[in-house]
């Protein structure tokens, strides 16, 4: 299959019109947004909105229902086993809580994506590890277990393997969830720093409204299956959108509700009120 890379000015991931649920629950309906190229775009909004699907469906392990999802101008949804495998060579993936191999070294951790897709030397392999853990300060913990390390330096350990084959997009599932306050301004310094040095495009998707505003160039918040603003953070916060508004500034009472829809109490109790 030809790659087809989308100009340089295009904004490297795009979703237009995209349609998804799971059974008869739908998740995104008509949903459209941009994520520009070497910048990094955070993605918020309330549980269950739809945000970790919107990454599913960029590294091809969901496929849109209808509407396209674009990364680098290469249509997702439309490529074979080969070709999704080509484009996953060119991402990066932090998961939530790190999801480190814990029978495996944080060495062989990181070591994984370039013995999985590469044919390269294990010499060379070596230089790579440590290049990668030196770059989030962890070279000296090579021979540890995932058992043996803090959350924090888990979540390093699995962003230097989320790097290790030098991606052009990263994303990251929920990197501040469970961290402590050292150990979550370390991990936005690393991701803005390692970012500006690699030339990354960066997906965050997080509830941690004040550092990842601090860290985003760009901010989309998705409203029930939808788009409810996307700009710049500044932009976002001045949004007049009631969920917008809500979300922003943490709010109990809004478009948000509290209840999951349920039958109505008489219903569940037998006229009890």
């Amino acid at each position: 299959m030809v790659s087809r890379r989308a100009p340089v000015s295009a904004p490297f991931v795009e979703l237009r019109n995209v349609t998804f649920g799971y059974g008869e629950r739908v998740v995104l309906r008509d949903l459209s947004l941009t994520v520009p190229r070497g910048k990094v775009t955070a993605i918020m909004g309330a549980s269950g909105g739809g945000k970790t699907t919107v990454l599913r469906l960029i590294g091809g392990q969901q496929r849109a229902q209808a509407g396209q999802v674009l990364v680098d101008g290469q249509d997702v949804g439309r490529l074979d086993h080969a070709g999704l495998y080509a484009l996953r060579r060119r991402m990066g993936m932090l998961f939530q809580f790190g999801a480190l191999f814990t029978d495996m070294s944080v060495f062989d951790n990181v070591a994984f994506p370039l013995r999985e897709h590469t044919d390269l030397p294990e010499a060379l392999v070596r230089d790579i590890v440590l290049m990668k853990l030196d770059a989030v300060g962890l070279r000296g913990a090579r021979a540890l277990m995932p058992s043996q390390i803090s959350g924090g330096m888990a979540r390093r350990v699995a962003l230097a393997r989320a790097i290790a084959l030098d991606p052009e997009l990263v994303m990251y599932d929920e990197p501040f969830a469970g961290l402590d306050p050292i150990a979550l301004g370390t991990a936005a310094q690393l991701i803005r720093r390692l970012g500006e040095a690699m030339g990354l495009t960066s997906i965050i998707v997080s509830h941690d409204l004040d550092e990842t505003f601090r860290l985003a160039d760009h901010m989309v918040i998705l409203g029930p299956g939808n788009v409810a603003a996307q700009g710049t953070p500044e932009e976002v916060r001045a949004s007049t959108d009631p969920l917008v508004h809500q979300f922003v500034r943490a709010l109990p009472v809004g478009p948000v509700p509290f209840h999951y829809p349920a039958p109505e109490l008489a219903e569940d109790f037998g006229g009890a009120p």
